[in-house]
């Protein structure tokens, strides 16, 4: 099987290929907008790999939390593809990838910790979830760090994400027991698209159609219609 993945949840984004075990990644320019890059990073990928357009056999994308615009260029441009092809498109959240990459990359003494994942929300907030052996522990959430913090004093974590390095000096100092995944900030299309790979050979197989961004926060537009009605 062979699966097209990308995510522009995060600033820099990525995309990868992954051929049953192999897995080919590349980052994004975290310069440049991801309107400005898709499709051309996706095509120069494929090119890369001596692959088409028509050898893949299922699209993946990371559906956030992230960039509103982000998220929405990359999932219509993934989207595109998948119906273009006929083939399925599966979305994976961008905190699940990241709990699976950290669960894969820990080489700590002793049982695994739990894992918290945060991305940069903006605004002096993140996006941050918990998990357990692979298990979402809390729901995604968008707080300021101190207030995620201050929920985990009992049971240190190990924290990843791209919010991570941007708190670093007030995780040490709120919770010095906890660890900071190396790298902290991991590009995510590779292992979206193992798990979108795992997800489709268990049975799911969605329309490109189906697949919804996870935002947790509100728009800005929704936020300023929903006053608006005061």
């Amino acid at each position: 099987m062979i699966v097209l993945a990308l995510d522009t949840s995060t600033r820099e984004g990525s995309c990868a290929i992954a051929r049953d075990d192999e897995v080919r990644e590349e980052p994004g320019d975290a310069g440049r907008s991801h309107a400005e890059q898709l499709p051309l990073s996706l095509m120069t990928l494929l090119d890369r790999n001596r692959l088409s357009l028509a050898d893949i056999d299922l699209f993946a994308v990371a559906t956030g939390p992230g960039s509103f615009t982000g998220l929405r260029v990359g999932i219509a441009a993934m989207q595109g593809l998948a119906f273009a092809t006929a083939k399925p498109l599966i979305g994976v959240s961008s905190l699940d990838a990241l709990a699976a990459i950290a669960e894969s990359n820990y080489r700590g003494a002793g049982a695994m910790p739990d894992v918290a994942t945060w991305i940069d929300a903006w605004r002096g907030e993140i996006y941050a979830a918990l998990y357990s052996g692979g298990r979402q522990l809390e729901a995604p959430t968008v707080e300021p760090p101190a207030a995620v913090l201050g929920r985990l004093r009992g049971r240190p974590p190990l924290l990843i994400g791209d919010g991570v390095p941007l708190y670093a000096d007030l995780i040490r100092r709120i919770l010095p027991a906890a660890t900071i995944a190396e790298p902290p900030a991991p590009l995510l299309a590779g292992t979206v698209a193992r798990l979108a790979m795992a997800s489709a050979r268990a049975g799911q197989h969605p329309a490109p159609d189906a697949i919804r961004p996870l935002y947790v926060r509100r728009s800005d537009a929704e936020i300023s219609r929903d006053a608006r009605a005061i």
